[in-house]
C-alpha cells in the first residue's frame, strides 16, 4: 500500500477466533472469569457473517474493557497487543468519527499502565510496529508516537529512541494533524526530553516548537522568552543565530531578555557586565548563572577575536585585555575556546601568541560576508601568483633541458659523434 513504511502487523486466525475476554479476564477473581468471558465469546460467535459495523462494536467493547497492560507471560501480552491493532486497522478506518477517540483512550492506558519494564518494552515494540504500518501521511501516527515516547520516557530510555529535530519536522509536515496539534506534539517532546535530562534535545525540540507557534499566539512570548533563557542555561550552546530568525523571539521587541540575546549575538565582555548589573532579578526569574553567563560571553568574544585576525598571531596582551583576564590566563581559556570548538588555534609560550586558523562567528550578516570576499580575494591573488611562479620555473626547466640537449645551439653530444663515426 502506498505511504507505507515496509513493516505490517498480521493477525492469526480470523476475527471470530479471537479470544480477547480471556487475557481481560486474567486479573479477575476465579469464580468471575467465567461469567466476564461468556458475553465477548456469544458476541464473537454471532459476528461470523456480520458486517464492519457489528464488528467494530465488538472491538469497541474489547478496547473499552483494556485497563491495563494485563497479565501473564511477556509474549501472551505482546501478541494480545498486536492482534487487538490488527484487527483495529482493519475494522476502524481513519475518517471514521470514533476512531481517533478509540485509539487515543486505549494508547492513554496503555502508557499510563503500571508494569514491569521488560513487559513494557514488549509493548513499546508492538507500538512501534504499529507507527510505522500507518500511512505516512495519517494523524493516527501522531497519537501512537506520543504513546511510544511516554512509554519510552518512563521506562528511562528516551534516549535510545535517537529522535532527531528533522526527523521530526519531517513528520509533523506529513501528518494530517492541526497546527495545534502540531505544537502540542513538539512541546511534548520538549518536556518529555526535559524531565529526563537531556536538555539539549529538549532544546532542539523547542526551536522547532516556537517555530510551529504564530507570533500572535498568546503563548508566543513565553515559549519565545523560555527558549532564549534555556540556549543562555545551556553550557555547552553558543549559536545563538537560530534564535533570532524566529519570529516570536523577534516580536519580543523591547523586552531585556531579548537585549541580552543580542549582546551574545553582536556584542562582547564589557557590554555584558553593563547589562548584567542593571538586570540582577531578571537573571534569577529566569534562573540563570552570572558566573556561567560570564564564561560563555568570554568565549564568544574569544571567538570573535580569532575570526578578526585569522592566520595572523594575535599576542596574548590583546587577548588578555579583550577578555578582560590576566595575561597568565589566556592559555587556559584559550583551551577552553578549543574544546567548546569554536576556535581552531596554536599556542607559542615563546613569543606568548596565539596563532587562530579556523574561529565561528556568532552571526552570518553583511559584515562577515564582506570579510569572507577580502579574504578569497587575498586568495585568489596568492594563487595566481604561485601558478606563475611555478609556470616560470617550468619555462626555465624547458629552456635549460633543450640547451643541454644540443638542440638548441647546433652541437652533436659525444654519443651523436661516436654513432656517426661507427657509420
Amino acid at each position: 500500500m502506498p505511504g507505507l513504511d515496509a513493516v505490517s502487523i498480521f493477525a492469526e486466525g480470523t476475527f471470530e477466533e479471537q479470544n480477547w475476554s480471556a487475557h481481560l479476564a486474567r486479573g479477575r477473581a476465579e469464580e468471575e472469569q467465567a461469567a466476564y468471558i461468556q458475553p465477548f465469546q456469544d458476541a464473537l460467535s454471532k459476528s461470523d457473517g456480520q458486517d464492519g459495523g457489528s464488528k467494530r462494536q465488538i472491538l469497541g467493547k474489547v478496547l473499552g474493557e483494556v485497563k491495563g497492560l494485563g497479565e501473564g507471560p511477556e509474549r501472551e501480552v505482546e501478541g494480545f497487543f498486536n492482534l487487538l491493532f490488527s484487527h483495529f486497522l482493519a475494522l476502524f478506518p481513519e475518517n471514521a468519527p470514533d476512531t481517533r477517540q478509540q485509539l487515543s483512550s486505549v494508547l492513554q492506558v496503555i502508557s499510563s499502565a503500571d508494569a514491569q519494564p521488560s513487559i513494557k518494552l514488549r509493548v513499546y515494540e508492538t507500538l512501534t510496529t504499529l507507527f510505522n504500518t500507518i500511512p505516512r501521511q495519517s494523524g493516527l501516527r501522531l497519537l501512537v508516537h506520543q504513546s511510544i515516547v511516554s512509554l519510552s520516557g518512563s521506562n528511562g530510555e528516551l534516549e535510545h529512541l535517537q529522535l532527531t529535530r528533522s526527523e521530526v519536522d519531517k513528520w509533523v509536515s506529513e501528518w494530517n494533524i492541526t497546527s495545534e496539534e502540531r505544537s502540542q506534539y513538539l512541546k511534548s517532546l520538549v518536556d518529555a526530553y526535559a524531565n529526563a535530562g537531556l536538555s539539549t534535545t529538549s532544546y532542539e525540540f523547542q526551536l522547532s516548537y516556537v517555530r510551529s507557534i504564530p507570533p500572535s499566539s498568546p503563548s508566543a512570548q513565553t515559549a519565545a522568552l523560555e527558549i532564549i533563557a534555556s540556549a543562555l542555561r545551556q553550557p555547552t550552546i553558543f549559536d545563538f543565530d537560530p534564535l533570532i530568525r524566529l519570529d516570536a523571539v523577534v516580536s519580543l521587541k523591547s523586552h531585556e531578555l531579548l537585549s541580552l540575546l543580542q549582546i551574545f549575538l553582536n556584542e562582547g565582555l564589557a557590554q555584558y557586565k553593563v547589562w548584567s548589573a542593571k538586570n540582577t532579578a531578571l537573571l534569577s526569574n529566569y534562573k540563570l548563572d552570572g558566573t556561567q553567563l560570564e564564561r560563555k560571553i568570554r568565549l564568544l568574544t574569544l571567538a570573535t577575536l580569532g575570526f578578526q585576525s585569522l592566520g595572523r598571531d594575535i599576542p596574548y596582551a590583546v587577548v588578555a585585555s579583550a577578555i578582560q583576564v590576566p595575561e597568565t590566563d589566556v592559555e587556559r581559556w584559550v583551551i577552553d575556546a578549543i574544546r567548546a570548538k569554536l576556535i581552531s588555534a596554536k599556542l607559542s609560550q615563546t613569543t606568548k601568541t596565539v596563532l587562530v586558523n579556523r574561529a565561528t562567528v556568532r552571526v552570518f550578516g553583511r559584515e562577515q560576508w564582506e570579510t569572507l570576499e577580502k579574504r578569497l580575494l587575498a586568495w585568489k591573488s596568492g594563487l595566481a601568483s604561485i601558478l606563475e611562479t611555478v609556470a616560470a620555473a617550468k619555462r626555465r626547466n624547458n629552456s635549460i633541458g633543450v640547451t643541454e640537449s644540443g638542440g638548441a645551439s647546433g652541437l652533436e653530444t659525444p654519443a651523436q659523434q661516436a654513432q656517426e663515426a661507427a657509420a
